[in-house]
């Protein structure tokens, strides 16, 4: 976090899927706006969107999707093959990757996720090894726990935004 360029730094820190394509609406925004307004380039601005809570699955790309979609999401319908948010046309994360956004995920939650997927005697913590955080989207990364990952980015100058 504290090495992460950028003079203008920012948390988004989404806790829903509903709040998602506002944090997706909010970054690109926050890029647009510091452009259009005030003439700083992408560089200029650091941005890091906390996924946790009920939002920290969509921070997993489409393997794990296409193996996993109806518990990643069991009241989307049709059920998902891929990551709703970073495939087909709709790239957006993997979009703000591109220009530098960097992701952190619960891995609290993750922790969760995993052992809904490995089931009652599976290997959850197997699971989060070996399928899920080697299919993290770019530049994202697994932080003991989202709200401690958000009390860090503070601590290192990064201003909260709440999404939702």
């Amino acid at each position: 976090m504290s090495a992460m360029p950028g003079k203008h730094r920012v948390i988004l820190d989404v806790t829903s899927p509903e709040g998602l394509p506002d944090a997706i609406r909010f970054a690109g925004n926050l890029f647009t706006g510091s452009k259009n307004g005030y003439g700083l380039e992408d560089a200029d601005m650091a941005i890091m969107i906390c996924l946790r809570h009920s939002a920290t699955s969509y921070a997993y790309g489409d393997a794990v999707w296409a193996k996993y979609g109806k518990m990643l999401a069991p009241k989307v319908e049709p059920v998902p093959t891929a990551n709703p948010y970073n495939s087909g046309e709709r790239m957006q994360l993997s979009g703000l990757a591109k220009r530098g956004v960097q992701f952190i995920v619960c891995g609290t939650a993750s922790r969760g996720i995993a052992g809904r997927l490995a089931g009652q005697g599976g290997d959850a913590e197997a699971l989060l090894k070996t399928e899920m955080v080697p299919n993290l989207l770019p530049s994202s990364r697994l932080v003991a726990a989202g709200v401690v990952g958000v009390l860090h980015a503070q601590e290192r100058g990064f201003r909260l935004l709440f999404v939702g």
